[in-house]
This record gives C-alpha cells, sequence and structure tokens, in this order.
C-alpha cells in the first residue's frame, strides 16, 4: 500500500493496534491479504498511544513481513509518519510546545518521567498514582500559563499533551493530507482509549473483544459491533460496510 493522494471514491481505515490488530496473528494475515488485493481505494492507517519506537518493534516482531500501511499515527496522536518519514506539516505544530518544561515541573513536584521512548515532541508522559497528584501537576501547569490537553489512564499513567494533539486530530489531519474527506474514514478499536477516534470518523467498527468502556459510549448510529475478535473483527466489518469481498471459504 502506498499514501499517495485519495481520489474521491476513497477510504481511509484508521485502526488501533494492540487488542484490535494484534491477538491473532492467522487473523492478522487474512486482514493484511485482503487489504493488499482491495487496491488503492482503501488506505490503512494505525493509531497508536504508543511512540514510534514502541510501534515499530511490534510491526517488527508481530506482523507479516511485507506489512506496509500507508501511514502510522504514534504518540497518542502528535506524531504522523508516512513511510519512513514523519509528515512536517502536523509535527512541525509541536515545535513551540514547552515539552521540556512540562517535565522539569512535573518532576520537581516529586514525580517520575516514563522512560525516553515512551516521550514525544507534543507529549510528556509521566507515572503519577492517584488523583490528588494528578490534580497538584494540572494546578500547576496551569499557574505557570502552559497549555496543554490531558489523558489520565489506568491507575499511574498521565499524559499531558500539546492542546493541538490528539488521536482524532491527527486523523483528521491525514485524512486531509491524503485528500479523503472525514465521512469516508473508518476507526477501529477495541477501548475507550479509541472513542475519539469513533465520534470523528465517518463510520466504525468495535472488534467483538471490544471493553464495556467503549461499548458504553461509541455513536451506535455508525458503528458495526463485529462478532469476531481482533484483525478478525476489522475483516468482518469492512466486508459488511461492502469495501472488502465476501473471502473465500
Amino acid at each position: 500500500m502506498t499514501a499517495e493522494t485519495g481520489t474521491t471514491d476513497s477510504w481511509l481505515l484508521v485502526s488501533d493496534i494492540d487488542d484490535t490488530l494484534t491477538g491473532n496473528q492467522a487473523d492478522l494475515e487474512r486482514l493484511w491479504h485482503q487489504l493488499k488485493t482491495a487496491g488503492p481505494h482503501l488506505k490503512l492507517a494505525l493509531n497508536s498511544s504508543r511512540p514510534a519506537v514502541s510501534v515499530d518493534q511490534t510491526l517488527s516482531e508481530y506482523f507479516p513481513d511485507d506489512f506496509e500501511p500507508d501511514a502510522i499515527i504514534t504518540g497518542l496522536g502528535t506524531e504522523i509518519r508516512l513511510g519512513r518519514l514523519f509528515l512536517e506539516s502536523w509535527q512541525s505544530r509541536f515545535a513551540d510546545w514547552p515539552d521540556g518544561e512540562v517535565r522539569a515541573i512535573v518532576r520537581k513536584l516529586g514525580y517520575d518521567a516514563h522512560d525516553d521512548k515512551f516521550q514525544t515532541g507534543g507529549k510528556a508522559s509521566f507515572a503519577v498514582p492517584g488523583k490528588d497528584g494528578v490534580d497538584a501537576i494540572l494546578a500547576e501547569l496551569r499557574s505557570e500559563g502552559i497549555p496543554f490537553r490531558h489523558i489520565y489512564s489506568g491507575t499511574s499513567d498521565l499524559d499531558i499533551l500539546a492542546p493541538g494533539a490528539g488521536k482524532d486530530a491527527a486523523m483528521r489531519h491525514l485524512a486531509s493530507h491524503l485528500g479523503i474527506p472525514m465521512e469516508r474514514t473508518i476507526a477501529a478499536g477495541d477501548s475507550g482509549n479509541d472513542l475519539a477516534l469513533f465520534e470523528a470518523a465517518g463510520k466504525a467498527i468495535a472488534v467483538g473483544n471490544a471493553r464495556q468502556e467503549l461499548l458504553m459510549s461509541l455513536p451506535r448510529d455508525k458503528t458495526y459491533l463485529a462478532s469476531a475478535h481482533h484483525a478478525a473483527g476489522v475483516l468482518e466489518g469492512l466486508t459488511v460496510m461492502g469495501l472488502l469481498p465476501q473471502p473465500a471459504v
């Protein structure tokens, strides 16, 4: 697959990786085979909370040898890569955001940053157990006049983002770059972390192993609820939508 500019009949599939495409390698192989034979009308972008270096490791160790998506969105929407090159029109938006200052402020408050490989130019990530600590950090950042968004997940993961970043914002930028209207985008995912994608995309696929946190909040009018799990669920959804042919029995 190649990241050429889309045509008016092109579609863009933006899929989460962990527990959406991963989970069953044989099903992932089948999905990739179908996507390869679909032609240029259906483009594929991966969208992960993890930074590029971590995603690349998963791609090399788990995905088919010839797997080649049209784009990869990483770092909670702070990185967009086409092939091996980052999309400068997106990366430049975060060049002036003071991520180093954010890290210094949080460290001064006594909280540890995650390893460098989990940081990006538009995202600063920390281990902060407890809401009281999160509230103190956010209050200090506001008092310093630093613009930001934040995501607190699990029991201790705090991500501070540049205000224009996010999985959904990155998807919109990529679709515009490829010349594909948002009504011809499809989000695929399994968790509440993917909800913003589901809300922004024209259509959505919730795989059969989707968590309740996503199922309870997703936009039902445009979401296909697959019965199959992981990559097989994505394949099921694309087939029902008529974007891939029925697999041979």
